[in-house]
């Protein structure tokens, strides 16, 4: 079946009239998200397909990622396909901040924009535009507008390091024809893991492979010495119980556990470092009468501090050379886990509440190695954090496990790229 036959299916047509009627109010969603801070409003124009830059001359890979994870995990992809002399790579994401932590690490001949609306208006200017030849969809982001014209203009597509929940699946599963024509966009799905793979396959999804995770064969991005020798001297050695990518309802529990680890560790200072760092100012008031400075400040922890609110961009790397263990959130509420690897690689041991389904294969096999870091609830999170305080040999023999762990992951980079090469030496033929 035909791209231009795929636009029938009735779903499909009833959202790109959706998604065309509804663009005036996108603008003033848009409009209303750049005033919180949410949209970038100096390249808001990109959202609605207008480009800020010139398209490079020869051959151009898109490469799209929802956001910092799906970024950050392309990265070693990207300086591996600019290789290839003449090539230019575009990256697209919705997040502000993924757009600054592209514009600080994409290397040269690689570009950042906003992806466009999913209108059919903003598709078809941002794709007249650029014109790639082939185009990347890395983790589980689909936008059916932008898939379908894509297809039609000849682009080949491919979704790689594809992740499916099954959350997510079974969503698609109430719509099989939606789901089998978006997904029959791609000539190629490179699944994360067996689950996902299982998943697209029973959607409709043609020459889905198990590849593995991008992000498990990354190098630790390395720390800017300055900063992290003032943060380091700023603790002055206090033990240290870091929170990382926490979301909404995970600081209430991480607050009293702190709390009751200061009972024993009076010194202990406890990092969080949210998800979203606009939470900043919400995690402050939620620490109350509890000593709390926030990074986005300027601010270095002070003797008194009790909790330092990292509330940054891309300083995960950097807080996880300061503590021997780390809580990755996402996991005590039902979002599924944010991913453990690069605290992994780092050889920081993995704790983690009881939600891992995003990452369930690579926690299982660090969790396995470690031997410990599941917890459920305030009491284990105590208990485990003592635990690796009071010894700090015994964390540093989980963070080498985890380590190691994280090692035997590896192998999708060299994969996905030579399956993405062979896709575009057909691509150019």
């Amino acid at each position: 079946m035909t791209a231009g036959h795929e636009r029938t299916t009735p779903a499909l047509l009833a959202y790109r009239f959706a998604t065309s009627a509804l663009a005036p109010v996108a603008r003033l969603v848009l409009l209303a998200r750049a005033r919180t801070g949410k949209e970038d409003l100096a390249r808001l124009s990109e959202r609605f397909g207008r480009a800020s830059r010139k398209r490079p001359p020869g051959e151009l890979v898109w490469i799209h990622g929802a956001s910092i994870g799906e970024c950050i995990s392309a990265l070693p992809l990207i300086d591996k396909l600019l290789e290839f002399f003449g090539r230019s790579v575009l990256v697209t994401s919705g997040t502000v901040t993924s757009a600054k932590l592209m514009q600080q690490r994409l290397p040269e001949r690689a570009l950042h924009q906003y992806v466009p609306i999913d209108g059919p208006s903003a598709v078809a200017k941002f794709l007249d535009h650029w014109r790639p030849d082939a185009a990347l969809f890395v983790d589980s982001e689909l936008w059916p507008n932008l898939l379908l014209s894509a297809r039609e203009r000849g682009v080949r597509l491919a979704l790689i390091n594809a992740r499916m929940s099954a959350r997510a699946f079974a969503g698609w599963r109430r719509a099989p024809r939606t789901a089998r024509r978006v997904l029959g966009c791609f000539e190629t799905c490179l699944a994360q893991d067996e689950t996902t793979a299982a998943r697209l396959a029973s959607l409709g999804a043609s020459d889905v492979r198990v590849c593995g995770n991008l992000k498990a064969d990354a190098r630790p991005e390395p720390p800017d010495l300055a900063r992290l020798a003032a943060l380091e001297h700023a603790i002055a050695g206090r033990p240290i119980l870091l929170a990382a990518s926490t979301h909404p309802g995970e600081d209430e529990t991480i607050l009293p556990a702190h709390d009751a680890l200061r009972v024993r560790y009076p010194a202990l200072l406890t990092i969080i470092a949210p998800r979203h760092p606009a939470r900043g100012t919400e995690i402050v008031m939620l620490c109350g009468s509890r000593s709390a400075l926030r990074r986005s400040d300027g601010c270095l922890p002070r003797a008194e501090t009790a909790v330092y609110v990292a509330d940054t961009i891309g300083e995960l790397p950097l807080l996880y050379r300061l503590a021997t263990f780390a809580f990755i959130g996402g996991s005590l509420v039902r979002h599924g886990g944010q991913n453990p690897l690069e605290a992994a690689r780092l050889e920081r041991a993995v704790m983690v509440g009881p939600h891992t389904e995003n990452f369930s294969d690579v926690y299982e096999a660090i969790l396995a190695a470690q031997g410990a870091g599941r917890v459920r609830c305030c009491a284990e999170i105590v208990a485990n954090a003592d635990r690796w305080l009071a010894n700090a040999g015994e964390a540093q023999v989980a963070g080498a496990a985890a380590a190691n762990a994280a090692a035997a992951l590896g192998g999708a980079l060299e994969k996905t790229r030579i399956v993405v090469e062979a896709m575009l030496a057909h691509a150019s033929a």
